[in-house]
């Protein structure tokens, strides 16, 4: 129901935008006046008037929401000792009595075997909690829609009441919008700085198990070292000191990704030029939503092609000509992940190349050159910027990319250039970490943010030096 309420504001904005348009009109006629600004404008404004209140009081309540239930429900009449619990402990039973009122209410038919066990562990307390909270869910959801209905009402009346033709509502309007922009991308950098400041604090605490150096440059990759010896020891030093090698991980990221970039750079962009340069209309109508259809299909549909049928085809090509080919090999995964990332740079490219203007091809026609040359001494420069751009794109989407690798290249970490053996990347072994019944502050789970903090420099480098080579490529352009 939280967001049926805010439908509600939404439509009631909507509705009211047409009201607060018409009124406007209504006193150009009455006072036979003219507006200071279009009449939309003062619609704008009435729905400027009722989204932000209603919209900052739906974020309040939907934050606070559950300490509004903790107080209802966690009542020291029904929990004695609350005042002694954690607040681990707190909330673990807050969890417990919020799934029991799902179940609680419902007739004895409706129930499942889980449902009855989970009622019968329960204690009288939690049981009584539980019929608390559902019961306030519900007073909650309804008391959510009937405030999200009067309150636009009467936002919408005031609105409407204090539009005159005095009043001059577009630069009011512009105002409000370029605030809603600016805090938009204020917004992204925030979030950008809290996930790299999220991913430091957690690899800070990586490290006071494994040595930074140790990390960076040990050859061996054997995470399932991690484990305590017992209580009083804890993690057992020299085991993590060769459990958690970077090298292995970077150096199979680098060969997927650069046998992927061999694939998919080259035939992209020839596929671009193609389409974009020398194409009838037809090919172009016809090829290029087939080659954009290319780039939904998920990556799980491309890992099943590399470890059915690319795999065993490159061992037995590899055993025919007497080379050893593992069955799980990186020139596998490279291979299915470029065909998977062509349509990005061909769709990307093709885009920056048609936007050149035709003004630029048609000097140099007139200056003699031929339409390879314009096409490698003007189009191509003109549109180096995007072109870096979705190569850029390419390459983060191969560094990035993890199903295509666990099926087709293993998990198994390999220090080796050898794209005919197997090999894993960073990003598989962030999930592989992850997975399974481990503690949180297990360095086994841990080494995730000290490998997705190094994930998150790696990209930052790759974009800063992008941004140079395009910087310096357009400067001799211009």
């Amino acid at each position: 129901m939280v967001y049926v309420s805010l439908l509600l504001v939404f439509l009631l904005s909507y509705f009211f935008y047409f009201i607060g348009k018409k009124r406007a009109l209504n006193l150009t006629i009455q006072q036979k006046q003219t507006l200071t600004a279009l009449p939309d404008y003062y619609g704008y404004y009435t729905v400027i008037i009722i989204l932000i209140p209603a919209i900052l009081i739906w974020f309040f309540l939907l934050i606070f929401k559950s300490n509004f239930q903790e107080i209802f429900v966690m009542s020291p009449l029904l929990f004695p000792d609350i005042e002694m619990w954690s607040a681990s402990k707190t909330g673990l039973i807050m969890n417990k009595v919020t799934n029991l009122s799902h179940v609680v209410n419902l007739p004895e038919i409706d129930l499942s075997v889980g449902d009855k066990s989970i009622l019968k562990m329960a204690s009288e307390s939690e049981l009584i909690a539980a019929k608390n909270l559902a019961g306030f869910d519900k007073i909650y959801g309804w008391a959510n829609i009937t405030l999200f209905i009067i309150l636009p009402v009467l936002l919408g009346f005031i609105a409407t009441r204090m539009i005159s033709t005095k009043l001059n509502a577009q630069p009011i309007v512009e105002r409000v919008i370029s605030y809603v922009i600016k805090g938009s991308s204020y917004i992204a950098i925030l979030i950008t700085f809290g996930i790299f400041f999220s991913l430091i604090f957690e690899a800070i605490n990586f490290f006071r198990y494994v040595n930074f150096i140790d990390f960076f440059f040990n050859t061996s990759w054997n995470p399932n070292r991690a484990f305590v010896i017992n209580a009083t020891e804890g993690f057992d030093q020299e085991a993590l000191k060769d459990a958690f090698g970077f090298v292995p991980l970077l150096t199979g990221t680098i060969l997927i990704a650069t046998v992927a970039m061999i694939v998919a750079i080259p035939l992209g962009l020839l596929t671009a030029i193609y389409l974009a340069e020398y194409a009838s209309t037809r090919v172009r109508n016809i090829a290029k939503p087939i080659i954009e259809i290319l780039a939904g299909i998920p990556t799980v549909v491309y890992g099943f092609f590399a470890a059915l049928s690319l795999a065993p085809f490159i061992k037995d090509v590899g055993e025919s000509v007497g080379l050893p080919v593992s069955a799980e090999s990186a020139l596998a995964a490279g291979l299915a992940m470029g065909v998977m990332i062509i349509p990005f740079v061909s769709s990307l490219s093709d885009d920056v190349i048609k936007a050149v203007p035709n003004s630029l091809r048609d000097g140099a026609y007139a200056l003699g050159a031929t339409k390879s040359e314009t096409i490698k001494k003007v189009v191509l420069p003109a549109a180096l910027a995007g072109i870096m751009g979705s190569f850029l794109l390419a390459i983060s989407r191969a560094i990035g990319e993890t199903m295509i690798v666990v099926m087709a290249a293993s998990l198994r970490a390999n220090l080796t250039f050898n794209p005919l053996e197997p090999a894993t990347t960073i990003t598989t072994q962030i999930v592989t970490s992850l997975i399974g019944d481990v503690e949180f502050d297990n360095p086994k789970t841990l080494v995730a943010f000290a490998l997705g903090l190094t994930l998150f420099i790696m990209t930052l480098i790759l974009n800063v030096a992008a941004i140079l080579i395009v910087k310096k490529y357009r400067e001799k352009y211009d």
